[in-house]
């Protein structure tokens, strides 16, 4: 039997909303953990949690390797916030960083401190890719089961890859969002056709005042329907807006299928040397700490 330091973590909310439930395993070293044990973990947890976080410290930051019960996940957002919101505020040492690195397999990005000052932390997404789309409006709509005149048509429909390739869907109400129940398979079946990881559909119409977009996220390819708050399905909707001409300051976006009661996600947007990025953050409460017995 192996042992684990676990924590199941609700990413993307203060405690009204249900957030989204993340597994973090933290170890010392790479070399402590399987990758097959890291899987195996993550299987176990199907149905429990969407994804498990394994966190490794560095030297300037932390390592984060991602695992949904199907399948090595190389970014999620979601389990991000979770794991470096715990982190760093159980760290009286890192909660005096302002500014800590985190290595993905994307590559290197930066974590900002504001569990202070905002009850939060932003992560950098990783530099966008724009892809195209080769689906019909018809094929779309057949995929998430809505009549084609759902789709808001003076948008476009596009995919953005932030970490994970995202097929960005405008809708024509919030009614429209709130009513979608595509079929799990045959979306899942969808998306490996045309190599897209989730689809993320979203309103300009809220429920909240405080909010500028409802959005909602799926990501059957990874064994569950609905992602509740994303980071990087939101990420790449951050860089469709700058891409699109329709961003227009600091964004909070309400998720999830809930009208009244929806996970918050807040984006913000920087200026590097050579192009704009997107920040993703929000807060998270731990539910549960303790060991992960691995038998066998």
């Amino acid at each position: 039997m192996q042992k684990f330091s676990f924590k199941k973590i609700d990413a993307f909310t203060g405690g009204q909303a249900t957030g989204n439930p993340a597994g973090c395993v933290c170890l010392q070293h790479e070399q402590d953990i399987t990758v097959a044990a890291m899987q195996r973990i993550a299987w176990e947890l199907k149905g429990f949690v969407s994804e498990v976080a394994f966190l490794f410290p560095v030297a300037d930051g932390v390592r984060l390797k991602y695992y949904s019960s199907e399948c090595e996940v190389e970014f999620c957002g979601h389990a991000s916030i979770a794991a470096l919101y715990d982190w760093i505020r159980s760290n009286e040492t890192l909660r005096r960083q302002k500014e800590l690195s985190l290595y993905v397999n994307a590559g290197k990005l930066t974590v900002f401190n504001h569990i202070d000052d905002e009850d939060a932390v932003y992560v950098m997404a990783p530099e966008p890719q724009f892809l195209p789309c080769g689906w019909s409006a018809d094929e779309i709509a057949g995929a998430l089961a809505i009549d084609p005149s759902a789709l808001a048509v003076a948008a476009p429909v596009q995919i953005v890859n932030a970490g994970l390739r995202t097929l960005i869907v405008p809708l024509a109400s919030l009614d429209a969002c709130l009513g979608l129940k595509p079929p799990q398979e045959a979306l899942r079946q969808f998306c490996l056709s045309g190599d897209v990881d989730i689809v993320l559909v979203y309103s300009p119409e809220t429920y909240l005042q405080s909010s500028q977009y409802r959005t909602r996220v799926f990501a059957p390819k990874f064994g569950y329907l609905e992602d509740p708050a994303t980071g990087s399905g939101n990420s790449a909707f951050g860089y469709y807006l700058i891409q699109n001409g329709r961003w227009t300051s600091n964004v909070t976006i309400e998720q999830g299928p809930s009208k009244m009661v929806p996970n918050i996600v807040k984006l913000r947007k920087i200026h590097t040397a050579t192009a704009d990025r997107i920040l993703f953050g929000g807060s998270a409460l731990t539910r549960i700490c303790g060991d992960y017995c691995l038998h066998g």
